[in-house]
């Protein structure tokens, strides 16, 4: 039996996934970042995306609710919090609907995810299913995209300052606001990985875990450029481009 890699050798394993694998090398990403998306595109991004969103407390409910370590449950539970917020404000929920107000579309149509891709549906509904069957230690490692989140926010933001009218603090709420939430998370979950993976099959799962997360978040700007960049294919029940525009004028 191989013996588990030390712990610097197997945070250098994980780290590898996001630099081969995270969606910030998705060439939708790089268009939207250097200001080449249209309005449509921008918008179709944000209703996409905010399913994911709107998911994310759904999937950490759903590890708690399953999580018999009151520990671990104390130190989880701050990420619905940080996603659903409060009873009347906060969150990245209300955060990314802000921007979705910004771009010229109604929150209320994209919070009722009409419209949403089925291949974004999918992708994300596997996240939520496998964190909700498979083992704590690999559904904890599948959150480590985290690490590499930072970096995006950062570029997105003087992107779309850079690009485009409608970016400002209101809009781009949600990106700073992860600036400061995401390392934390990271901090306790990849200590947390680390330290449970103890064997060389723990280590491989953990390393397939995160790899199937970067799976999940580039299958959905897969499904994204291939409705409204190339070949611009909507399938039947993607958004159409004109429901639920409220703001015509919003240029890049």
């Amino acid at each position: 039996m191989q013996q588990a890699a030390d712990r610097e050798s197997f945070e250098a394993r994980l780290r590898g996934v996001g630099e081969a694998r995270y969606h910030d090398k998705h060439p939708f990403h790089q268009q939207l970042h250097s200001g080449r998306c249209s309005m449509t595109q921008v918008r179709a991004w944000v209703i996409n995306r905010y399913y994911y969103q709107s998911r994310i407390p759904m999937k950490d409910a759903a590890f708690l609710s399953r999580c018999e370590d009151p520990q671990l449950r104390r130190a989880w539970r701050n990420r619905i919090e940080d996603h659903d917020g409060g009873i009347d404000e906060g969150g990245g929920i209300r955060r990314w609907l802000k921007l979705a107000e910004a771009v010229g579309l109604d929150p209320d149509y994209v919070a009722s995810t009409r419209g949403v891709l089925a291949g974004t549906r999918f992708a994300v509904e596997a996240y939520v299913y496998f964190v909700r069957e498979k083992p704590m230690l690999e559904a904890v490692a599948s959150s480590l995209t985290e690490m590499f989140a930072p970096a995006i926010h950062a570029n997105r933001i003087a992107g779309l300052i850079e690009h485009y009218a409608f970016a400002n603090d209101g809009a781009l709420a949600y990106f700073r606001q992860r600036l400061d939430e995401a390392p934390k998370e990271v901090a306790f979950g990849l200590n947390y990985v680390l330290d449970h993976a103890d064997t060389l099959e723990k280590q491989d799962a953990a390393v397939a875990a995160l790899t199937f997360k970067t799976d999940v978040l580039w299958a959905q700007l897969d499904a994204l450029s291939h409705a409204y960049v190339d070949p611009g294919l909507v399938p039947p029940g993607g958004w159409d481009g004109r429901e639920g525009v409220t703001a015509e004028e919003v240029s890049s």
